[in-house]
């Protein structure tokens, strides 16, 4: 996907009570049960249904590194759902989300000032209304163009603008991320 979008999983993997079945065997029969049959199963994977069936048997145990990959993402996607929703709901209705970055900013301001694109670290908190916006965005299937443009509005106006009380006409320009870490 993209560096925001694997951040927003991980953050929500980290509420998850239980861990995830790690065995092939196990994240088998966890998305066979989710996705209601075999033949569900094999078409979202892209195997055969006579595949899923050995896997459910435990004929077959070490997938090849691919399917391996696409199986634990299938069953991270659909791990503890009540749990990822609790977590969202307190970040959209109490918490807000707390990005932590390093990426280049820049900015559009008025004349004589440092406008030049520098690397920087932040760590700041986003207000409610920006995890909502994000979170929406994200379970919608945002491109990560559309991602980071809500981040780097969320960051302008709280850490750039400081909620309106100086900088005005500022506009920040947020690219060559070389990290980005959510957490809420």
């Amino acid at each position: 996907m993209g560096i925001i979008a694997d951040s927003l999983d991980q953050a929500d993997a980290a509420h998850f009570t239980r861990p995830i079945p790690k065995s092939a065997q196990k994240q088998m029969q966890f998305l066979v049960k989710q996705t209601k049959g075999t033949k569900a199963a094999a078409d979202l994977l892209g195997i055969t249904q006579r595949t899923v069936e050995r896997y459910l048997a435990g004929k077959l145990k070490q997938p090849r590194p691919h399917l391996a990959d696409r199986l634990a993402g299938e069953v991270r996607k659909r791990w503890q759902p009540r749990v990822r929703d609790r977590a969202k709901k307190q970040a959209v209705t109490t918490g807000g989300i707390i990005i932590d970055t390093r990426a280049r900013f820049g900015f559009a301001a008025a004349p004589g000032t440092t406008d030049d694109p520098r690397q920087r670290s932040i760590t700041q908190g986003l207000p409610p209304a920006y995890a909502a916006r994000l979170f929406d965005a994200h379970t919608a299937g945002a491109t990560e163009q559309q991602l980071q443009g809500i981040v780097a509005e969320g960051l302008q106006e709280v850490y750039f603008k400081d909620r309106g009380r100086r900088a005005h006409g500022l506009l920040v320009d947020f690219t060559d991320i070389d990290y980005l870490d959510v957490d809420y």
